[in-house]
Order: C-alpha cells, then sequence, then structure tokens
C-alpha cells in the first residue's frame, strides 16, 4: 500500500515540474529550453526581466500585460500567489477561454515570462427568431449585444434572463430562449449567434380568490388589484388580465395598504399562490390576516420648537378617536403639498426629520409620538445648470425662483422648475432636482439637470379651392435673439441669431393673384432682459380679389350641359379673377406686459394697442362694401397661468379676462345716426359704409380652464385629468345705431384654433358644423361656452406627446347682447385625438355629435369630424 502512494506522489511531481502553467501543468516538454519549476520545493524570488503575449491580435501588448497585475522591474515569488493572482484576472474578464503563463527564462535571479491567451469569438450576426420585428428592437436596446463584441458565458446567461423577463413583463410566462453559437465559415474567430424564443401563450388570470377577508369585501379587493384582473368578466374589459408578476406583486401591496388606510394596522397576506388552471390561464389564491381595527388615542409632539403643538395638530388633521389611518398620516406629513414637511422645507429646515412612533398600544388605542429633528436652516451654496444647448444660461437663470445666499424653499425650487418647463426649450417631463445637502456647512448645492428640446415650428401646406390651388408658409422661430442680429458668427445657429428666447413668427399665404397674406410678429418675453416685462410687435396685409360673374355663369352653363347631354365646356380659367372687386387689409400692434405680485405673481396685465385698416371695393359679402373702415383699439388682459406643463397640463388653472375698446367716436362727434336709418329701421348700402368708417365697440371675453388629476400625478405621471372649462364674451356698443359689424363671435365647429377672420372671431362647438350657430345675418354679438374634457396621456416624450380625450360640452350664441342666456346651450359629445410635434405643433382629431338642433334644423349637428391644428385655449 505504501508502494502504491508513493508510485501516485512521484508521478505528481512529474506533471508539475517543468513550468508554470494557467492549468498547473507543463505543456512543453522541452527541457533544454525551459527551466524547471519545482513545486514541491522551496519558493524563490525572481525580478521579472521581460513579459511577452501570445494568442491575441486585436489588442496591444501593453494593454494586456496592464490586466495580469504584472510590470517588469516586479519581483514576484515563484510558485507563489503573484502568478496566481494574474491567471484569476484574466479569467475575471471573461475576454479569454484559455491562459497560460510560461517561464520562458530563469537566470541571475530574473525571469523571463511568456503570456499565452486564448480570446473567445466575436460576434459576426445575430439572428432572433420567432419574435416581431418590434420585440427584436426592444430586445436589442435591452441586451446591448452587438455586431463585433465578444461573447461569453456570461453574456449569453445574462441575455437569456433579460428575455424571459421581458416576456414575462408582456404576459408570456412560459417563455422559452434557447441561445446557439455556431462558427462562421466566412470569418475567423467569429461566431453566429441564434437566438430561438418560443413565447408559448399569453397567461392570463381565470380566478382570483381570497380567504380570511371580513373587513374589506371579495369585489373591492380584485377593484384594487389594478393590473390583475380575471378574464371573462365584463367589468375588466378595458383592463389589462395578463398575469406579470412584478404587477401582481405591486397589486398584493395594493390591498395591503388599503387595509393600512382603514385602521388595520397588522394586516398581512399570510399565504398567496398561483397555479395553473389550463394552458393559458392561472387561478390566484390569496390568504388575508386582517388583525384588529386600531384607533387613535394620544398624538404627542417631541423635539418641536419652531410650531407650536396646537399648530402641528391643525396641519395633520388627525384627532382622538380617528381611525389609525396610515396613509393620511403619511399624507398629512410628507406628501401633500400643505404637509407639515413642506412647512419646514419652505422655510429653509432641509435637515428637518420627523418619525411617527407607536408608543404605546393598549387594545385598539394607539399612542403615537411624532418625533421632530428640525436641525438648522440651509442656505443654497451653489445652483448648477447641465444640459443646457438651446438658450444662454442667463435666460434660463432669469426664470428660477432660487437663488446662492438664500435659504432653501421646497416651494421656490418646484415653481423654478415650473417656469423652466413653461419656456417650452426643454422637456417638462424630465426635470428631476439634483439635491445636495451638507448638514456639516449648513448648505446645499442644487443641480438642474436639463434636456433640451426642439421647439421651432413650420407649417408647409396646401389646399385647393374655388380658385386653384392655395399655398401656405409659416414659420415660427421660438429662441430668437434680436440683440445678436447685426453681429453673425458663433450666435448664429443656420440663418438666424440665437439664443435670448425670443420669438419671430414669419407666415405667408397666397393664391398667386386672387389672395395674398403676409404677417410678421416679434415677442420678447423679458423686454431689456432685467425685469419679466414682455413687450411684442405684429403687422399684417392681405388682399383678396372677387370671382368675376362669368366664371359663375360658364359654371353653370357647364354643369347644366353636362346634366342634359353628358358632356360640358370647358372651363376658362383667365376669367375668374375680377380685379375691380376687392377687399384689402392691413394693420400694426404693439404690447406691453407686466407680471403682477398681486394676488400672486402667477398673474401678468397686458397692455395693447392695435391699428386696422379695411379697404373694400364691391366686396358683396359684407355689411360694408366700399370705402375705408378704421379700426383704432387699446386692450388690457389679465391673466393667471398656474397651470405645471405647457403641452399636458395635470394640475393648476389658466383664467383671463381681456377688454378691448375703440374711442366712442358717437359720443363727441355730433352725428346723428339715427337719420341713418329709415322708418322701418332699414338701411341703404351707401349709409351703411358711412357708418362704419370710423368702427367702435367695447369687447369683453373671460375665460377660465382648470386641471385635477384623479390619481397622485408625483407617483403617477401617465394619469388621468379632468379639464373644465367656462367662458364668455360679450361685443357691445357705445351707440344702439352704430353697431359694429366687425369682431363678432363666429361659433361652431372646429374653431381653427388662433384664427380670426376680417370680421370674426372663431370659437369651436364640436359636433356641429362650422360657422353653424352664426350664419351671415345672425353674426354672434355674445356666445358662451361650457365642457369637461377627460385626457390621458400615451405618449410623454422629449419628441413627441400624445393623448387621447373625450369631451361633453356645450355653447350657443346670440346676435342681441339683451338675450345672452349661458343656461341655453346646444350640447355635444365626443372624443378625440392630440399629437404634438416640436417642428408641427399640436394637431388632432376630433370626433363629437352635436344633440340640439340649431335655427329648428337638425342638419348642423349629428356625427362631425374636426381636424384641429394648434393648441386652443
Amino acid at each position: 500500500m505504501q508502494y502504491r502512494i508513493s508510485f501516485l506522489l512521484a508521478t505528481l511531481i512529474c506533471l508539475f515540474n517543468f513550468a508554470l502553467t494557467g492549468k498547473a501543468q507543463n505543456t512543453n516538454t522541452d527541457a533544454s529550453s525551459k527551466p524547471v519549476i519545482l513545486y514541491s520545493g522551496t519558493a524563490k524570488k525572481y525580478k521579472i526581466a521581460d513579459i511577452k503575449v501570445e494568442g491575441i491580435k486585436n489588442y496591444e501588448d501593453y494593454v494586456l500585460i496592464g490586466l495580469s497585475g504584472l510590470t517588469v522591474g516586479q519581483t514576484i515569488t515563484v510558485p507563489g500567489d503573484d502568478i496566481t493572482n494574474a491567471l484569476k484576472r484574466y479569467w475575471r474578464h471573461g475576454l479569454f477561454s484559455d491562459v497560460k503563463i510560461t517561464a520562458e527564462k530563469i537566470k541571475d535571479g530574473e525571469i523571463w515570462l511568456k503570456i499565452w491567451l486564448k480570446q473567445r469569438p466575436r460576434i459576426s450576426e445575430i439572428h432572433y427568431n420567432g419574435i416581431k420585428k418590434s420585440e427584436q428592437k426592444d430586445l436589442e436596446a435591452r441586451l446591448g449585444m452587438a455586431k463585433g463584441m465578444q461573447i461569453t458565458p456570461n453574456t449569453v446567461d445574462r441575455a437569456k434572463i433579460l428575455i424571459k423577463r421581458y416576456f414575462d413583463e408582456k404576459g408570456f410566462k412560459n417563455a422559452d430562449v434557447i441561445i446557439n453559437q455556431q462558427d462562421d465559415p466566412k470569418n475567423n474567430e467569429q461566431e453566429i449567434v441564434n437566438i430561438d424564443i418560443d413565447k408559448k401563450i399569453k397567461v392570463k388570470v381565470h380566478r382570483i380568490t381570497f380567504i380570511g377577508n371580513k373587513a374589506i369585501k371579495t369585489s373591492k379587493l380584485k377593484h384594487l388589484m389594478k393590473k390583475t384582473n380575471e378574464k371573462g368578466k365584463l367589468i375588466n374589459f378595458f383592463k389589462t388580465k395578463k398575469f406579470i408578476n412584478k404587477n401582481y406583486e405591486a397589486d398584493k401591496q395594493n390591498i395591503i395598504d388599503k387595509y393600512n388606510e382603514l385602521g388595520y394596522r397588522d394586516a398581512m397576506i399570510v399565504k398567496d399562490s398561483v397555479y395553473q388552471h389550463d394552458k393559458k390561464t392561472v387561478n390566484i389564491s390569496i390568504q388575508i390576516s386582517e388583525g384588529q381595527k386600531y384607533y387613535l388615542r394620544n398624538i404627542t409632539w417631541v423635539g418641536n420648537t419652531l410650531y407650536s403643538s396646537e399648530q402641528l395638530n391643525f396641519l395633520l388633521r388627525m384627532n382622538k378617536g380617528d381611525v389609525y389611518n396610515q396613509k393620511k398620516l403619511t399624507e398629512r406629513t410628507s406628501t401633500d403639498d400643505d404637509a407639515i414637511g413642506n412647512l419646514y422645507y419652505n422655510n429653509g429646515y432641509l435637515f428637518y426629520n420627523l418619525e411617527p412612533v407607536e408608543v404605546n398600544v393598549v387594545g385598539d388605542s394607539i399612542d403615537l409620538e411624532m418625533r421632530i429633528y428640525e436641525g438648522r436652516q440651509a442656505s443654497i451654496n451653489k445652483i448648477s445648470i447641465s444640459g443646457n444647448d438651446r438658450v444662454y444660461e442667463n435666460v434660463v437663470r432669469r426664470e428660477l425662483r432660487i437663488r446662492p445666499g438664500q435659504l432653501f424653499s421646497k416651494e421656490d425650487l418646484m415653481r423654478s422648475l415650473r417656469e423652466i418647463g413653461q419656456m417650452g426649450f426643454f422637456d417638462p417631463e424630465k426635470l428631476q432636482p439634483d439635491i445636495k445637502p451638507d448638514p456639516t456647512n449648513g448648505t446645499v448645492d442644487i443641480g438642474l439637470p436639463l434636456t433640451s428640446k426642439a421647439n421651432d415650428q413650420v407649417e408647409f401646406s396646401a389646399g385647393w379651392g374655388q380658385t386653384g390651388v392655395i399655398g401656405k408658409l409659416s414659420l415660427k422661430f421660438t429662441n430668437f435673439s434680436m440683440a445678436n442680429l447685426l453681429h453673425p458668427g458663433k450666435n448664429y445657429r443656420g440663418i438666424l441669431p440665437q439664443g435670448d428666447g425670443q420669438t419671430l413668427t414669419l407666415s405667408g399665404q397666397t393664391n398667386a393673384k386672387y389672395y395674398q397674406s403676409y404677417s410678421v410678429s416679434f415677442f420678447d418675453p423679458w423686454f431689456g432682459g432685467k425685469r419679466p416685462n414682455s413687450f411684442s410687435l405684429s403687422a399684417f396685409y392681405s388682399k383678396q380679389t372677387d370671382i368675376s360673374s362669368s366664371y359663375y355663369n360658364q359654371s353653370y352653363t357647364n354643369n347644366y350641359y353636362n346634366s342634359i347631354y353628358g358632356y360640358g365646356t370647358n372651363y376658362n380659367y383667365s376669367n375668374m379673377r375680377n380685379a375691380n372687386k376687392w377687399l384689402q387689409m392691413f394693420g400694426i400692434s404693439a404690447g406691453w406686459g407686466k407680471r403682477l405680485k398681486w394676488p400672486d405673481d402667477y398673474c401678468t396685465l397686458t397692455a395693447e394697442t392695435s391699428i386696422q385698416r379695411y379697404m373694400l371695393k364691391d366686396w358683396q359679402y359684407f355689411p360694408v362694401t366700399n370705402g375705408n373702415c378704421n379700426d383704432i383699439s387699446l386692450g388690457l388682459t389679465l391673466s393667471r397661468n398656474s397651470s405645471d406643463n405647457p403641452i399636458f397640463p395635470r394640475q393648476g388653472s389658466e383664467i383671463t379676462l381681456s377688454v378691448h375698446a375703440t374711442p366712442p367716436y358717437s359720443l363727441f362727434d355730433g352725428v346723428d345716426y339715427k337719420s341713418y336709418y329709415k322708418a322701418d329701421g332699414t338701411i341703404t348700402q351707401t349709409n351703411e359704409n358711412k357708418l362704419h368708417r370710423w368702427i367702435e365697440y367695447h369687447k369683453w371675453k373671460f375665460r377660465v380652464k382648470a386641471y385635477t388629476p384623479l390619481m397622485n400625478p408625483v407617483t403617477h405621471p401617465k394619469c388621468l385629468v379632468l379639464m373644465s372649462r367656462a367662458e364668455c364674451g360679450l361685443l357691445g356698443s357705445y351707440n344702439k345705431y352704430k353697431k359694429s359689424p366687425f369682431g363678432t363671435f363666429d361659433v361652431g365647429g372646429d374653431g381653427m384654433t388662433g384664427y380670426s377672420s376680417y370680421a370674426t372671431e372663431s370659437v369651436a362647438l364640436r359636433g356641429y358644423e362650422n360657422s353653424s350657430l352664426t350664419p351671415y345675418g345672425s353674426e354672434g354679438y355674445a356666445y358662451a361656452r361650457l365642457g369637461l374634457e377627460l385626457r390621458y396621456p400615451l405618449m410623454l416624450e422629449t419628441s413627441t406627446n400624445i393623448y387621447v380625450l373625450g369631451f361633453v360640452e356645450g355653447g350657443n350664441a346670440w346676435n342681441n347682447i339683451k338675450n345672452f342666456n349661458p343656461f341655453d346651450l346646444k350640447r355635444s359629445a365626443g372624443f378625440g385625438v392630440r399629437i404634438f410635434l416640436p417642428m408641427v405643433g399640436m394637431m388632432g382629431i376630433d370626433w363629437g355629435y352635436g344633440f340640439d338642433k340649431v335655427f329648428g334644423s337638425k342638419q348642423y349637428g349629428g356625427s362631425q369630424f374636426h381636424f384641429i391644428l394648434g393648441q386652443e385655449f
């Protein structure tokens, strides 16, 4: 027996006695050229004289040697841990399939090493089998596997896990993933990776069973499970029925949170199981231990010096005898806008902490001790802005309500984020401040990482009208810089100077000789750059000619012969234009606005003066047919906008009250306008033209919108939002015999947001045809509109915003202000979608159904489609 043991030992020594290798064996048996290393002998120290690398072509030698941790001149022990650790480092990187380190020469206390590496193959092609192209794109982004990268066992294992997790989130709980590697015959040391995926059938929920629930009905518990619902139930028709483990875990927590809200602090899920019902569905069984219901007995405050216990109890809104509602406790201490935490944070106490402690539980009663650490006030040390490549930094900083040296205020910080979002240059959905408190110095650094987005808009459209093709081109530059206009160079991006956040709009629309319209406008939100005082300037010109009567006669003749003989004559387009009948308009306006401090700084007061001139010649489409009409008016607008997002608001409101008025010429010009009318109240065309040479009116409008989130927008950015709207307008006169035909309200249809013709202001009322409530002869001198809109966002990305909506609304218009009745409205309902693209703006389509008769007829209501361009107030 001893002889056999000695023989085995001798054999092992022979296997290890010639070299150092990654596998602890000598692969080169040429003893004459390689030194002999005896692992059974005493370890010796050597100085590394040289290191060579073989087997790898794609990397520099110094990079590969660096991975080993060995360097020339280093003293190592042989045999010892230095070589072993070097081998471990190579294996740890996972880039090599074989590693060997050998001693090539040993002389005079120095050692020459050779590192032999075999590289793992690289990927030449990746083939996904069994899935859709969209799923393949998602997986490519998740896996990070790409052509040219090395493939390792870890890469394969990670890919399998991520693929199964991806399909598990989509409801394919039983998906199989097989990853095969094969040599690429065309490329040496490269492999083709085949990823075969069998998604199997989506797993849905067949039945959910609850055991032990008494305080909450089973139907209520099922309702709490937002994303785990039973199939085959009408109540769940619009809900997801797929079983996804991640959503299931979240839904179980929803159940416990509800019990805690009702006072059952000890409620817990004792046991739950998910088991197969058939190949397509699973059953879920949940056993609940409710425990007893608890109530508050005593609430005491400890550590508060700034605010009395009575003040804090008032803010807490939880009293003795109330149900021990843990959800309300969290809301009133930290998450609500008027929570106790915000009281401290808004006054600089950033290091404040509140810990509710249950100090005594007697029967069903709980004593709470509210332990407060107030700490010292924190001042702002530094505010850094990153990610801004759109405007000058001072343009962003002037919108901030926080400054270095000020006390920290959460309210001011959130307001600053809101103002940055309202600028339109940055994605409001990605505004997340980076707050770095320093308790030692009592300071805080605030970082504002911004995600830029393009918001310049280009509109190019063409349509076919009675007189041929009508083309429109509109350019809106929202980051214009007037100060740099004469300083070309680095301040220019493209053909225009940019960086100051000013808006320049150029627009042109033409139908050659028949119709032309041009406009230009400029708006500076910080005129002068020091205060938030706005300045605006705009001008426009348009000309429209009439269509000749010969064209109408030819069109009639053509239709007549076509109906009788089946053919007609050709249109003579050269005779269409009647250059002797036209309407020309031009105007200019200037405005100035100031941000107010009372009643709060969400309010703005704007003053505007405008001059418009209408020149008509034989224009039969308007009460005034010949002559010049002049409109000089002054407007005042008081507005308040506290909405949190310019594209998809979730909370806040928008309120506008405006009045535009001309001088009351008829009160001091000494003209008896009653004499213009005949005894029967009619007026001749000549007198009609003279009557409105100087237009006079006073126009009042009130509009309000309010946004109410139906879920917490902080925790649920994609939440349902209820938008409520109310608006009305009146166009009055100083003299009942000089009632202005200009500036009336055109009610019905899509409203074409922001569009105003020369005589009317469009007001949308979906479900009815355009202008159906105010046809010619029944112009609107008063209108009212009420509405509710339920919105839900489908996509809120930097480049695209999409949301769907359902609406109910009512509106009406009256030819006489005395008949104004906000309860006599034409009702409608419908649904639609909105898409916001940075280069295009807001656009959408609505379907509405008008329920009421208009002027005794239903032909103007019923089913109507409306195309929306622009963002409506």
